[in-house]
């Protein structure tokens, strides 16, 4: 049964940066596009950034385009998602997403979730 867990959320001022990692395991993790999505408060979870499983091919939101970073290590089963210039508007809960259908469409894995809020 896959299992992805997330690390490496939590408060940072405007302008500051995280690391979001995901790390599968029960998982062929490099036969699986990965990716993130969000969910703002009060909001619906939106797509956030994929990656291909060889990780040579990326997608971004355009909203986090410029800023944020996705990236994999298949010799790890984790995906990584590097983020720069946070705004308050990208806090949210912070999803990692398995067997993605490449580029944007929602896979069925999912991660817990992870708490990320951006607040002076």
């Amino acid at each position: 049964q896959a299992q992805l867990v997330e690390s490496g959320g939590g408060l940072v001022q405007p302008g500051g940066s995280l690391k979001l990692s995901c790390t599968a395991s029960g998982y062929t993790f490099n036969n699986h596009h990965m990716g993130w999505f969000r969910q703002p408060p009060g909001k619906e979870r939106e797509y956030v950034a994929s990656i291909s499983r060889t990780g040579t091919t990326t997608y971004y939101a355009d909203s986090v385009k410029g800023r944020f970073t996705i990236s994999r290590d298949n010799t790890k089963n984790t995906v990584y998602l590097q983020m720069n210039g946070l705004k308050p508007e990208d806090t949210a809960i912070y999803y990692c997403n398995g067997n993605m259908g490449f580029p944007r469409r929602r896979g069925e894995d999912w991660g817990q979730g992870i708490q990320v809020t951006v607040s002076s």
